[in-house]
This record gives C-alpha cells, sequence and structure tokens, in this order.
C-alpha cells in the first residue's frame, strides 16, 4: 500500500512530468525563436562583396579574407 502522507504535488512521474517537459520546449523552442528574429534584424543590412571568387578553395581557412563588408 501506498504511503497516505506522501504529496501528489511533488510527483513528478506521469502526467505532470509530461506536462513540464512540454513546457520547458515549449519556453526553450520560444527563446530560440525570438534569438534567431532579433539575429536576423541585426543582420540583415550588413551586404558583403567578394573580392577574388577565383582564389576561394573548397576547404581552407582563408575563405573569409575573400570578402569584405559594405557599409
Amino acid at each position: 500500500m501506498e504511503n497516505p502522507t506522501r504529496r501528489l504535488c511533488f510527483n513528478l512521474n506521469g502526467l505532470m512530468g509530461g506536462v513540464i517537459a512540454l513546457v520547458l520546449l515549449l519556453a526553450i523552442l520560444v527563446f530560440l525563436t525570438i534569438w534567431d528574429i532579433q539575429v536576423q534584424k541585426e543582420n540583415a543590412q550588413n551586404y558583403y562583396q567578394i573580392k577574388n571568387p577565383q582564389g576561394i578553395k573548397f576547404e581552407s581557412n582563408n575563405n573569409a579574407k575573400h570578402y569584405e563588408l559594405v557599409k
């Protein structure tokens, strides 16, 4: 027989645990969506120009040197 003094609100098994996990995942989703929109708004007007397209190699650490920001 189960202990009758055990409080149900501290039992995170079953339906309540699922609801808490769902709320946590939705909160993370909302945070990342808002952050994504903010970053997109900040960088939407940062245009760049490629300086030397023939010098770009497929796998090279120097590819970042081939573009410059146009303001």
